[in-house]
């Protein structure tokens, strides 16, 4: 072992340690910390500057530096002081005669750091024994560790021989070893400050010797936030101590709690084996691991590529799920859906998982693969609360598609039983107009009942109650919803009202003409609850009518008796009296048109209809039904992001509003309202820190939300103090 011992900070080491003696040359070189010819000053980071150097009751702290002693010893004294001192050898012998190597070598250790010049003996147990029999029964007592019962040998056979006095060996000992117990008891019990004051007034336990306790006092220094000062123990006993298994250890137990950073640093201290491998070769792939890991926990953070590529090999090539999924994960929330994807699918295929199952559906509808998500979610629905809301979020997003696509009767049927176990009235609300999408309006009505049932002002389900009573010619049904609507909702009150005729320019059905929904286009009904879906799809008579409309839009009329032109000037109006619905089904008919000006104008319509009824997923399909200038592509694409995050937000997926705002932040700067909505989704996911960010950025700026949750953030944090 290298001539080095752990220097304390000059006032500590000047109080000395109660009952030790020594030598001269420990002495001297805690005198020489301050002489500018014994070597150059130990240069202290700003960090480490910093922080403070006091603990429990004004003690030092200890500061782990090594020194090395000079080639020319500073004065005679140090090599003299060594070499003539009579070094007591018994303990060598006691420990050898017990076959207590452990500490036998301890015992080496400690007599070399205080006599560098002192040579073991070969064999100990060659040291003359100890005659003295009661002096033999205290090392014997020593040894297993009885500290008390020494304690009480020692004065009871003073009282009994004033003349006699223990071996100042025993007792340095002693000292040190009830300074060990009471460390090791205070770091058991998490008395961190404890633990760090007992070390600066014990430099003899900080030695290679006692590699457990600078484990302890390194945990200790960053339980009471000083990362640095951990960093130096853990970096001291890289420099300074051999034994390949305990630097093993203690690299492990730094990167179970330092910064990627500090660990870092600790790794480019390992040392290459007889072999030619990096000692520290065996804990990389568990540290990759855990860097991945802390950067899923928080966003802002990036994985060194050397790690991540080392993470994503071993997902290629060994058997864990669990090493894919944390890239799936590290992928997802950084908007890098294809990544994720492979990912998730490759862990699901080695073990089909709750977690990649969820990651996989939210990669499945982002990229609108929404009857893919609903399949891959169901078996895990149940799992948890974050997994039933993905699950309830591809069943809503697949109702929600436009056109409608064919789902089986089996899929619709758990479906259903599944929205009406949850109470979700997103889902029953998009069952009710996927209803009056295949025509099945007694269908649809059941649902937007139930919708209404279980969230009383889901205006959008009252709406569509509303327009369903009138499609069955139930003037009372509706008059009795516009009752109970009145004054909150306009486009209800308005629902069937009657306008002044004109002769429709379209050609009108011929009489008693039977439309009827194809297998092909239709494969199956919707479902009124879990157990009744019905089988066949339905037929349609329409008798010839002769319909004129008014120019102006107060009343309710089919939007397919018009001509192209005609639906989408009455979409305009429906707009601008808040009638989205509506506006959306003379959208329809408008897109019809022979003009490709018709066909973008009212695509474009219907899209801003569907955003303003709060279908984002039937907006962003209207979108490409027809081309688009760049400029209204652009505002569409802003405004089915926010509506999205909006919705999901809404809806209590926190984690997928923020995927959204990330999306929408990578295409234009981010507006106040959603920069709001972001710090109010950290703070659902309880990540208070970035929370405040948010929250201290529209503070400044004198935004009433971000005082708002500036007060939450105080509130939670001194409840809990």
């Amino acid at each position: 072992m290298k001539s080095t011992f752990i220097a304390l900070s000059a006032a500590v080491i000047a109080i000395g340690v109660v009952g030790m003696n020594k030598p001269d040359y420990i002495k001297h070189a805690m005198q020489s910390l301050s002489l500018t010819d014994a070597e150059e000053p130990v240069v202290r980071s700003s960090r480490v500057a910093e922080q403070s150097d006091t603990g429990i009751a004004g003690a030092k702290t200890p500061v782990f530096r090594e020194i090395k002693r000079s080639a020319r010893p500073v004065l005679d004294t140090v090599v003299t002081a060594a070499t003539t001192a009579t070094v007591d050898e018994s303990a060598l012998r006691y420990f050898a005669s017990r076959g207590d190597t452990a500490r036998l070598q301890a015992e080496i250790s400690r007599l070399k750091a205080l006599y560098p010049d002192w040579v073991p003996p070969k064999d100990p147990l060659a040291v003359p024994q100890n005659e003295d029999k009661q002096l033999e029964a205290m090392w014997e007592l020593y040894a297993q560790a009885r500290y008390a019962e020494v304690r009480k040998a020692i004065a009871e056979r003073q009282a009994a021989e004033p003349a006699w006095k223990p071996p100042a060996d025993l007792l340095d000992r002693l000292i040190v070893a009830e300074a060990r117990t009471r460390l090791i008891n205070a770091s058991d019990l998490k008395q961190y400050e404890t633990v760090v004051r007992i070390g600066s007034e014990t430099p003899s336990l900080l030695t290679c010797s006692e590699v457990d306790v600078l484990w302890r006092v390194a945990e200790a220094f960053f339980r009471t936030d000083k990362a640095q000062r951990a960093t130096d123990a853990y970096s001291y006993i890289l420099n300074n101590c051999d034994n390949a298994a305990e630097r093993l250890a203690t690299v492990q137990k730094a990167t179970a709690l330092l910064p990627a950073k500090n660990v870092e640093d600790l790794l480019a201290k390992e040392k290459t084996s007889a072999d030619g491998r990096m000692e520290f070769d065996s804990i990389r792939d568990d540290l990759a691991r855990r860097f991945l890991a802390e950067a899923n926990a928080d966003g802002k953070l990036v994985v060194p590529p050397q790690y991540l590529a080392r993470v994503e090999q071993l997902a290629e090539t060994g058997g864990l799920a669990s090493d894919a999924l944390l890239l799936g994960w590290y992928y997802l929330p950084r908007g890098d859906m294809e990544a994720a994807e492979k990912w998730f699918r490759k862990a699901r295929d080695k073990e089909d998982t709750a977690s990649a199952s969820q990651g996989l559906a939210l990669t499945l509808i982002d990229r609108n693969d929404q009857l893919a998500a609903e399949d891959t979610m169901y078996r895990w629905r149940d799992d948890s609360k974050e997994a039933k809301a993905v699950y309830l979020a591809a069943t809503a997003n697949l109702l929600a598609l436009e056109p409608p696509v064919a789902i089986s009767g089996d899929v619709l049927k758990r479906i259903a039983a599944e929205v009406i176990k949850s109470r979700d009235a997103s889902t029953a609300q998009q069952f009710g107009w996927y209803a009056r999408a295949l025509n099945q309006p007694q269908t649809a009505l059941q649902w937007f009942r139930t919708a209404l049932s279980w969230k009383l002002d889901d205006e959008p389900s009252a709406y569509g109650l509303a327009v369903t009573y009138l499609q069955l010619d139930d003037l009372k049904g509706l008059a009795e919803i516009q009752r109970l609507w009145a004054g909150r909702s306009e486009r209800i009150a308005k629902v069937g009202e009657v306008e002044k005729p004109e002769t429709a320019k379209r050609p009108l059905p011929i009489a008693n003409e039977t439309v009827v929904i194809s297998s092909q286009e239709r494969a199956t009904a919707v479902p009124q609850d879990a157990q009744h879906v019905p089988a066949e799809p339905a037929a349609v008579t329409r008798p010839r009518r002769t319909v004129a409309v008014d120019r102006g839009c107060k009343s309710t009329v089919n939007p397919q008796t018009l001509a192209p032109e005609a639906a989408l000037t009455r979409g305009w109006c429906l707009m601008e009296r808040n009638r989205p619905m509506e506006a959306a089904a003379a959208f329809e008919v408008g897109m019809l048109g022979s003009s490709a000006k018709t066909r973008e104008d009212a695509a474009y319509g219907q899209s801003l209809a569907y955003l303003r009824a709060g279908l984002s997923g039937k907006a962003a399909v209207s979108a490409v039904k027809a081309p688009q200038n760049r400029q209204r592509a652009f505002e569409l694409q802003q405004a089915i992001l926010a509506d999205k995050a909006v919705a999901a937000f809404d809806a209590g997926r926190s984690r997928e509003a923020l995927l959204v705002l990330d999306q929408l932040k990578q295409i234009a700067p981010e507006r106040t309202d959603l920069l709001s909505l972001r710090g109010y989704a950290y703070l659902k996911l309880k990540r208070y820190a970035d929370a405040r960010r948010v929250f201290e950025a529209l503070a400044a700026i004198g935004n009433r939300d971000g005082q708002r949750g500036l007060g939450i953030l105080y509130q939670i944090f001194n409840d809990k103090n």
